[in-house]
């Protein structure tokens, strides 16, 4: 888990290859088990599942916890809960990656205002067991390496599920058919430091289109393509406007700054 690290320009910010699974426009989540201010009261905000982890954006952007980002590996213990009185809700632990901006594990609980809390609930445990597969790494989460690229404009697949699934199993869209607002997804040059539910490969199956994320062990050594060809439609390209490519991306002490604001 990394703390302030998945934000941008008022909007979410993702790994290279990486892309929105589901999204939802209003939840709530509380938080336990840590002291520090960044945790304390209820937070309402924006609630993105990807194919390597799951984001949430504050609305209140002067709040010290601006962005939380919850990697499969990192999770634990998440069950779905359906209370007689009250409603549906998902809890679960978190642990810390080293570098990560806090240390342990935190409990959090996540409330969905709109319904879609089983669904939400499912689909991440999901997409979470797929990604498992692919990781050979030991029980203990990996560093967070803050990236050292600027970021821009995500590419169209960044902003929704594959139509065609993942092994069989297709992301209940029809439940969440909301898609992030235009303009409001970014990207850097970083691949994921763990693999997804498609391995180590981003948008392309490896057929042609779209891009492939290069080897983790070989990710400094050989750029992500940032362009993105459909070939469905040959005639429309896309590449990401430089606007904030010398910028670098936010850090914890951004975050954090904000309180004074």
């Amino acid at each position: 888990m990394a703390l302030n690290s998945a934000h941008a320009n008022g909007g979410v910010l993702i790994h290279a290859g990486e892309s929105i699974l589901l999204f939802c426009d209003n939840v709530q989540m509380e938080f336990a088990g840590q002291d520090g201010a960044e945790f304390s009261g209820e937070k309402k905000g924006k609630l993105y599942l990807t194919t390597h982890r799951m984001i949430f954006n504050n609305k209140k952007q002067d709040d010290p916890m601006v962005s939380f980002s919850f990697p499969f590996v990192t999770l634990k213990d998440v069950e779905l809960e359906q209370p007689i009185f009250g409603a549906n809700y998902i809890k679960g632990k978190v642990r810390a990656q080293p570098g990560g901006n806090f240390t342990g594990e935190a409990k959090f609980k996540l409330h969905f205002k709109s319904g879609g809390a089983i669904d939400f609930g499912q689909a991440m445990l999901k997409a979470a067991q797929m990604a498992s597969r692919n990781y050979n790494g030991n029980d203990l989460p990996p560093p967070y390496t803050p990236p050292t690229s600027g970021w821009y404009a995500a590419p169209p697949p960044a902003y929704s599920a594959n139509p065609a699934g993942y092994g069989g199993w297709v992301p209940p869209t029809n439940v969440f058919p909301d898609q992030p607002p235009a303009n409001t997804v970014y990207m850097t040059d970083a691949p994921p430091p763990y693999p997804g539910i498609n391995g180590n490969n981003g948008y392309s199956n490896g057929t042609g289109g779209g891009w492939t994320n290069p080897n983790m062990q070989n990710a400094a050594a050989q750029p992500v393509q940032t362009g993105y060809f459909d070939p469905n439609n040959p005639g429309t390209a896309y590449v990401p406007p430089p606007a904030y490519y010398n910028e670098p991306p936010p850090s914890y002490a951004d975050g954090q700054g904000k309180k004074n604001d």
